[in-house]
């Protein structure tokens, strides 16, 4: 978008993968609401493709259904597909000035989501601990970030690559204006 507005997910994609992944997992509404500790109506609206969902939403309900991030927003890819900067499935964060981007789902077989990321100074981005076994490879593009576990994070500039667990408390914190990278989320 040229307004500089994150384009919103389609909310029939996630509702359409939010019941495909529960019905998997053989849980009610209750049941996976309970796990990823959100309201049931609020898991209804979702499956409804209504509301308007976090970030943190989305990821509380894929850690519930131990399934990565990506199975709930990714749409079915054609054989080639370009992203152009600024377009394609983001969520922003309700803790800080921060902007995820699909970019690339783990194809069948594989285990592994692509992010582009853009973050400004302000509050730090924290994260839950995502599905056990979860490494996280940063590479920062522009700017300078604070990431990490935490109480092992690092401060790194453009061109520097970081991996770390990805299974524990981490956070990402924008440290310059315009700070952009690179994550990749491996699920082993």
């Amino acid at each position: 978008m040229t307004d500089g507005t994150p384009p919103r997910l389609p909310l029939d994609w996630i509702a359409t993968a939010l019941r495909r992944e529960r019905t998997r997992a053989g849980l009610s509404l209750s049941e996976l609401a309970k796990r990823a500790g959100i309201a049931k109506s609020t898991l209804s609206q979702l499956e409804a493709a209504s509301g308007n969902p976090s970030m943190e939403t989305i990821w509380a309900l894929g850690v519930a259904l131990g399934v990565p991030f990506s199975a709930l927003v990714e749409p079915p890819a054609p054989a080639v597909r370009v992203i152009r900067a600024g377009e394609g499935p983001a969520v922003a964060s309700e803790q800080a000035n921060y902007v995820a981007t699909l970019l690339s789902a783990s194809p069948p077989g594989a285990r592994r989501d692509i992010y582009h990321l853009r973050a400004e100074p302000g509050a730090a981005r924290e994260s839950e601990p995502h599905i056990p076994g979860t490494v996280e490879h940063l590479i920062v593009s522009t700017g300078r970030v604070k990431a990490g576990p935490l109480g092992e994070s690092a401060e790194l500039g453009p061109g520097d690559y970081m991996t770390y667990r990805g299974d524990v408390p981490h956070a990402y914190e924008a440290l310059a204006p315009g700070t952009t990278f690179v994550l990749i989320m491996q699920h082993v």
